[in-house]
């Protein structure tokens, strides 16, 4: 009997490639905010986007494979964005590849947190405790308490990526940054919010209670679009209070999709993965919005 060969195709898929970008572009964000005032250290940037993606690939190999031994991969209707990437089921011989690069992902994301700790002091280890509770924590745990799994990526995407940037990178904490991520942590919260209506079904039948399945649709487009609001009031009295540049104006412009995947949310609800262009657009908004933001406050 031999073992079947390594499939890295599956492997690679398991890391879902795809969504690992809005790491760096969060990353970039938070450099932004710094750039805007000083010089930066590309080096000290560059081990902040190394760490970022390691939490980021942390969170989705945990999540395939948890997915995968809880059986909720054999449920779910694969789409490009929701239902998980499916590879497991079809290579499980694989799973514990997937888990030990999720482990490993872990602990090097904390020992570069460990780094930063001893070169700017321990106002770091909140941000860095936060952020390994939310990966161990996000498929056992998180996912089943609506409110906590609403909020969790705009927290890791946010919070702890454009804040904890900023931080590494001048040493303290500024109040700015915090306001600057009030924008990729609405997206965020979006971007998961609108992925988890095809898998509602699946989710509750394996336990989930995440904020569709509680409240339903209904509340849940309301939630959305309080989200897509609040970045464009951010986005607008950032502007007119002069925390942002006028140019700042050009990030409103990708919430067009935001307002499109909403209606198509609304027409939709769940069966919205039968209509993937919505949930593209949403995709879409969550990765523009930030980049055009970080654009204008380097150049404007």
């Amino acid at each position: 009997m031999t073992n079947k060969p390594l499939n890295l195709n599956a492997i690679t898929k398991s890391l879902r490639v795809p969504f690992l970008i809005l790491s760096p572009i969060c990353v970039f964000l938070g450099a932004a905010t710094v750039i805007q005032q000083q010089s930066i250290n590309l080096y000290i940037l560059a081990l902040a986007m190394a760490g970022a993606l390691l939490a980021h690939i942390a969170v989705n190999t945990l999540n395939e494979y948890d997915d995968f031994k809880s059986g909720l991969d054999f449920l779910t209707q694969k789409t490009a964005f929701s239902g998980g990437s499916g590879s497991l089921p079809n290579n499980p011989e694989h799973a514990h590849i997937v888990l030990s690069i999720g482990i490993t992902s872990l602990v090097a994301t904390a020992l570069i947190g460990v780094f930063f700790m001893l070169r700017h002091g321990i106002e770091l280890l909140p941000l860095g405790l936060l952020g390994i509770f939310i990966i161990v924590a996000y498929t056992g745990w998180i996912n089943k308490h609506p409110i906590l799994c609403l909020l969790a990526p705009g927290v890791g995407f946010g919070v702890l990526m454009v804040v904890g940037t900023q931080f590494v990178l001048q040493g303290h904490y500024a109040a700015y940054s915090l306001f600057v991520a009030i924008i990729p942590f609405s997206l965020a919260n979006n971007l998961l919010l609108l992925n988890q209506y095809p898998d509602i079904e699946a989710d509750r039948r394996i336990g989930r209670h995440h904020l569709p399945i509680a409240y339903g649709v209904k509340v849940s487009n309301i939630i959305y679009a309080f989200f897509v609001f609040i970045t464009l009031m951010t986005i607008v009295s950032g502007i007119v209070l002069n925390y942002f540049p006028t140019l700042s104006v050009i990030a409103l412009l990708p919430l067009i999709f935001s307002f499109y995947a909403l209606s198509g949310a609304v027409k939709y609800g769940e069966q919205i993965g039968h209509y993937p262009q919505y949930l593209g657009a949403n995709v879409t908004s969550t990765i523009l919005t930030p980049i055009l933001l970080s654009i204008s406050l380097i150049i404007g």
